[in-house]
């Protein structure tokens, strides 16, 4: 039996280009050194974007079930058996029922630890939409799915790792929002995701303002007198080691980030307009906080490319390798923790230093 990961893989829109990044990344051999990709869609949706593609030579390994996965293929589980009319391009309701169709299947096995993590393509949050999906995005379906209390959109790169307190919601809604209890628990969430899943022995973790110039001693606004920085005070006490808060323009601007291995921002575009603008190609979305790990690329179902073959595959590739990583780092840290409850000892703290603290 092989001991690499199982990375179950959602296809998302149809008429998206997420079956053209996922074909293009499980195209490379070297995929299957790392892992054991087990793709949720249906053949024929696959041959039609591959033929597209020009990919003559490549094949899915057709499964029933994820436990049969071969090791050595790129495997396929079909979710539906009839006909799927794609319009490369179009928003339309077949895109959205079927990439639902997909995740929900994933979703299942991931839960219930057949695979061991989700690498999710993307989805348009509007045809989506049904009686069984009434959710922002993949974030928050995930939580409910999986039964954790909270999460956090962890957006991860070989440059930076931002997080926010505030996710799908309009700006309009961010400072009602915003809260002392919800930035700690936030703050946490980082503190522990770096711990469990990227070996980071002592994370530092920078906390930016939400008003221009962090309020500007109140001039600008309140919430950083009244919340934010009473909040930091509070994760400090209770060994968070966080700074702040940052005014968000000079601290990338200027480079400040680099001094962190972890930034929070208080809503989704203070935090992924840099975040993309800095690690756009090589970015990964990461769901933190729940038992099990899903990760995705940190783009969306490229309507205007899709079909052309312009697809860069770079951030759903790094999305695999991350989901490899932090699985991996699980399993590690599991291990030694059994390690020491059965000797009654410590862990020795080199055995952090041996780990790599990037994703």
């Amino acid at each position: 039996m092989s001991n690499k990961v199982k990375i179950g893989i959602s296809i998302g829109d149809v008429n998206g280009i997420g079956l053209e990044v996922i074909l293009k990344t499980l195209s490379h051999n070297s995929i299957l050194d790392y892992c054991t990709p087990i793709v949720y869609g249906h053949t024929k949706v696959a041959s039609y974007h591959r033929k597209a593609l020009g990919l003559n030579d490549f094949n899915f390994n057709v499964v029933n079930h994820a436990g049969l996965a071969n090791p050595k293929k790129a495997n396929m589980i079909n979710c539906w058996e009839e006909d799927v009319k794609i319009d490369l391009g179009v928003s339309n309701e077949t895109g959205g029922k079927y990439a639902l169709l997909s995740l929900e299947k994933a979703t299942e096995d991931l839960i219930s630890g057949e695979i061991d993590a989700l690498v999710t393509a993307p989805i348009n949050k509007f045809n989506i939409q049904s009686e069984t999906f009434k959710f922002p995005g993949h974030t928050e379906y995930l939580q409910e799915r999986s039964g954790s209390n909270d999460v956090l959109m962890f957006l991860i790169s070989e440059e930076l790792r931002i997080g926010v307190v505030t996710g799908h919601i309009p700006l309009k809604e961010v400072s009602e929002n915003i809260t002392k209890e919800k930035i700690v628990r936030k703050l946490k969430l980082i503190n522990d995701s770096l711990k469990k899943d990227f070996w980071i022995e002592k994370p530092k973790i920078a906390v930016l303002g939400l008003n221009p110039h962090a309020g500007d001693n109140g001039l600008l606004g309140k919430e950083e007198q009244d919340i934010i920085i009473p909040a930091i005070h509070e994760a400090f006490d209770k060994g968070i080691i966080c700074f702040g808060p940052y005014p968000a323009d000079g601290f990338f601007g200027n480079g400040t980030f680099k001094q962190f291995d972890a930034v929070l921002a208080m809503y989704h575009d203070q935090g992924l307009v840099p975040f993309k603008t800095i690690a756009f190609s090589t970015g990964v979305n990461y769901t933190a906080g729940m038992k099990v790990v899903r990760t995705s690329p940190d783009h969306g179902t490229g309507y205007d490319i899709a079909g052309k073959n312009l697809a860069d595959p770079t951030s759903f590739i790094e999305a695999v390798f991350a989901a490899v990583h932090i699985v991996k780092n699980r399993k590690e840290q599991e291990a030694l923790l059994g390690n020491q409850l059965k000797t009654g000892g410590k862990i020795v703290e080199t055995a952090l230093d041996i780990k790599d603290d990037a994703n």
